[in-house]
């Protein structure tokens, strides 16, 4: 007989295995290059964030050189005495309008280009 204060023997364990664990896993990385030449939502997720700071450059570039090109008609309205000097028998305005605008456009241009190329130079480096 057993005894009335004798605590049970504890439940015997039982290992639970999945049919599937001899199974081959699937890979868990699939490179980003892939991604992108399936165009699945990853990819495009990928390309969407390229373009999207490709944008942000380009109207950042934009934006700083119309505020540069738009104020200066208004800083020469602003002060008639600039609009009314004279350099090398030429007025100021059109010098600064007619002249000085296009190194600043090439300087712009060489900036956004340099930028732009980093940009896909890092994208890149991402995806490898």
């Amino acid at each position: 007989m057993t005894e009335p204060n004798a605590t049970p023997p504890p439940p015997r364990r039982v290992r639970v295995v999945s049919p599937r664990s001899s199974a081959a896993r699937a890979a868990a990385h699939r490179p980003v290059r892939r991604e992108i030449d399936e165009q699945t939502i990853v990819g495009d997720v990928y390309m969407r964030s390229l373009v999207r700071l490709q944008l942000r450059l380009a109207l950042g570039v934009c934006l700083i050189f119309a505020v540069l090109l738009g104020g200066l008609p208004l800083v020469l309205a602003l002060q008639p005495e600039l609009a009314a000097m004279h350099v090398l028998g030429l007025p100021l305005p059109w010098l600064l309008l007619g002249v000085l605008v296009y190194p600043s456009l090439v300087v712009a241009a060489w900036f956004y280009v340099r930028q732009a190329e980093r940009n896909e130079r890092d994208f890149s480096e991402l995806v490898q």
